[in-house]
């Protein structure tokens, strides 16, 4: 992994740091509110950042958004986390995460230990990869430990990118989270929403999508979670689920 300045993200490739510029891009955040109050921002316009490449080609989108995104969201976690961070990139199979590597700055005794902060990712982005191969359900079986006994009953271990579009676990338990299990399971009508925007990302392979949580305190749990995705007429599509 790498450390992320206000002005470079390098991220690291089989072991070689790669530099590129990331250029700044003017952008509200506002604050975000749940669903039921008629909104699914979580508080930034991504038409608005499209709109310098819309009728570009699809290529040309997809990699705008990979340029500019992580940029914007960097902002946006810092100006919603009240503590020291440390932001850093990497990739695994087709998705870059983007990830506040709490843990280090605590174990190299640069910040105190806390009890309630945690290590915990930014944001997930890259492109649909649908796999034929078994779920490492293994290891998501391992992380912490038996969901109920730690989480409860309305909870489970979700992804925040789906094995079916490409996610993993096993050496990639930064992407596993504690998610809301009606939302996880389709159950309710968010998560029927949150389904429909997977299988879109599945049945259409190469799909740019990205899976952004909110968070309200210090721990890994997201509040909320932004999903998007660019469609393959050149709109973004993006959904705020409510994970409290």
């Amino acid at each position: 992994m790498s450390s992320w300045t206000a002005t470079t993200l390098r991220s690291v490739v089989a072991g070689h740091a790669i530099h590129w510029r990331t250029n700044h891009i003017r952008y509200q955040v506002m604050s975000w509110t749940s669903e039921e109050n008629g909104t699914r921002s979580g508080g930034i316009d991504y038409k608005a950042i499209l709109d310098p490449v819309r009728g570009f080609p699809t290529e040309g989108m997809i990699a705008f958004l990979f340029e500019h995104l992580p940029s914007v969201w960097r902002d946006a976690y810092l100006a919603m986390s009240r503590r020291q961070t440390d932001i850093c990139s990497f990739w695994r199979g087709s998705f870059q995460f983007v990830f506040d590597d709490y843990a280090t700055l605590e174990a190299s005794g640069k910040v105190p230990y806390h009890p309630e902060f945690e290590a915990r990712v930014v944001a997930a982005l890259g492109r649909s990869t649908p796999t034929t191969q078994c779920r490492d359900d293994y290891r998501l079986r391992g992380w912490i430990g038996p969901t109920e006994t730690y989480f409860g009953k309305r909870w489970d271990k979700g992804h925040f990118i789906a094995h079916s579009i490409g996610g993993e676990v096993d050496r990639s338990e930064v992407n596993v989270f504690v998610q809301r299990r009606d939302l996880n399971r389709g159950w309710s009508a968010a998560g029927k929403r949150f389904r429909t925007m997977e299988q879109y990302c599945s049945a259409n392979p190469g799909t740019f999508c990205f899976n952004r949580p909110l968070y309200t305190d210090g721990s890994a749990r997201p509040a909320m979670l932004e999903f998007g995705i660019l469609t393959s007429d050149g709109d973004i599509w993006v959904e705020l689920f409510d994970n409290r």
